[in-house]
């Protein structure tokens, strides 16, 4: 079976979270091909994979959204769209109207169009946006909500245009815009759809533009709303829908996913890869470890900030962030220059490194992220026999405090962005060694027993079987 996985900003680019997560599907389903069609932020990316690609992954098709910075449409066109066509574009901008993406995508996928850019600098696209604002945006300057409109479309229009290679089946690893490719591609080839979330999308980019400085509070809702639209898109198409944890799909439900196409099939680790690992040198100091991607989401300014407290009551401690921090300089910059104003000495940005040869060195581990699904990093850390402390967000409760397994709990779960009462727990596992370890042996026996990577496997290849059947787009070709 072919198989085309549709990534958002992660596999190949970036290490961790859902990108080992495709990697280690890829990798242990020899007996399928895959096809990874990659969504990039910036062309810079491009070929700067973090993964040695299995044989098995037999292309990748690179994208980027910030390619739309290189079309150029000719101005002022009529290009006498329909108007069941220009209501289908107001629907997406904000009217009260259904999208019809099937729709949707053959008015932009014409043959009329130059590229995306025609038409949205197309008189058409000019006067129903004219319209949509007299009707449902009257006091928000026309100029300002053309352009703003214009860039937040532009990549997505782009993506439509583009060519998906066919396949037996598709899978998007996320809604947003790798959730309206997998739907794109189903309605091009005629093959099933299945949509996996990791975190839900939508939430996680309405708190990044609640929190942006270069989003105009007027236009934030504008935003948030367009992003809720694309992931009904990917919900209404994906003919099965599969989550991490039982949260996420109340989640889904409530944004509007039928509730009998959602299976949850968590993450996992293999256990075994985690014994005999690496442990530090006998002596007075406790050291702390974050294994994370340097970036917004997963605050580490809050994490510094908290380190900064524990260093004052445990002056033998350290801290090592274990993770990339290539994919946001800027915000790494701003995290170096936080731990020099707080005096930090006692802290290491590791880079990327192989997080085997430092987990069995830790005490304890921390995630302090605003957002999460179900992090692999604190399955890795379990796996490791090591306690958490972790913040209030996606499954980590359920990780920590199991639902009602009778293990006990793995670690302490704290307030996001809080970094007093992270610091509180922190002090706490770290002036209490006892605790630690039977933190540690609960996390063990509960990644053991309930995330295990083999029944991960096994749920997708049952998944994969039910719905790739007979290769349709080949049926298609021939007819």
């Amino acid at each position: 079976m072919r198989i085309c996985i549709i990534a958002e900003g992660s596999y190949p680019y970036v290490t961790g979270g859902v990108s080992s997560w495709i990697h280690n599907l890829a990798s242990q389903m020899p007996e399928h091909e895959f096809v990874i069609y990659a969504i990039g932020a910036q062309s810079k990316q491009r070929g700067q994979f973090k993964y040695t690609l299995p044989p098995n992954i037999i292309e990748v098709k690179e994208t980027f959204l910030d390619e739309y910075l290189d079309e150029e449409g000719v101005w002022g066109k009529t290009f006498h769209i329909r108007n069941n066509q220009k209501k289908n574009i107001q629907a997406l901008l904000g009217s009260d109207d259904e999208v019809h993406w099937n729709q949707l995508f053959e008015l932009l996928r014409s043959s009329k169009y130059r590229n995306a850019a025609d038409f949205l600098s197309s008189k058409d696209f000019f006067d129903l946006l004219e319209e949509l604002c007299r009707n449902h945006y009257s006091l928000v300057p026309f100029t300002e909500m053309f352009w703003t409109v214009r860039s937040m479309i532009l990549p997505l229009f782009l993506g439509i245009r583009n060519d998906i290679p066919k396949a037996d089946l598709y899978h998007s690893v996320s809604t947003g815009y790798a959730g309206v490719v997998g739907a794109l591609a189903k309605h091009l080839h005629g093959s099933p759809l299945l949509l996996t979330e990791h975190g839900i999308y939508t939430r996680e980019r309405e708190e990044e533009i609640i929190k942006a400085e270069w989003v105009k509070g007027y236009f934030k809702d504008l935003w948030i709303q367009y992003f809720y639209r694309l992931s009904t898109c990917a919900y209404q198409a994906a003919d099965q829908v599969t989550t991490l944890f039982h949260h996420n799909k109340e989640i889904q439900i409530e944004l509007g996913c039928n509730e009998s196409k959602i299976t949850i099939i968590p993450n996992g680790v293999h256990t075994d890869e985690y014994i005999d690992l690496p442990v530090a040198p006998q002596d007075d100091i406790i050291r702390i470890g974050a294994v994370v991607r340097v970036v917004p989401i997963k605050d580490i300014k809050t994490m510094l900030q908290s380190f900064a407290v524990i260093k004052r009551e445990v002056p033998n401690t350290e801290f090592y962030i274990m993770g990339p921090y290539e994919e946001d300089e800027q915000y790494y910059e701003e995290c170096q220059q936080l731990a020099a104003a707080l005096e930090l000495s006692d802290v290491t940005f590791t880079g990327s490194v192989r997080v085997k040869d430092y987990l069995g060195k830790m005490d304890m581990l921390m995630l302090t992220s605003i957002s999460e699904g179900q992090p692999l990093a604190i399955l890795e850390g379990m796996a490791s026999s090591k306690p958490f402390v972790a913040t209030n967000v996606g499954s980590c409760k359920e990780l920590l405090y199991g639902l009602d397994d009778g293990i006990g709990a793995a670690g302490l779960i704290v307030p996001v962005m809080h970094y007093e009462q992270i610091a509180q727990a922190a002090i706490q596992l770290c002036r209490d060694q006892k605790l630690r370890e039977e933190m540690g042996r609960n996390a063990f026996i509960r990644v053991e027993k309930h995330y295990r990577q083999q029944d991960v496997i096994a749920g997708y290849r049952k998944l994969y079987e039910s719905l790739g059947g007979v290769p349709q787009w080949q049926g298609l070709a021939s007819s």
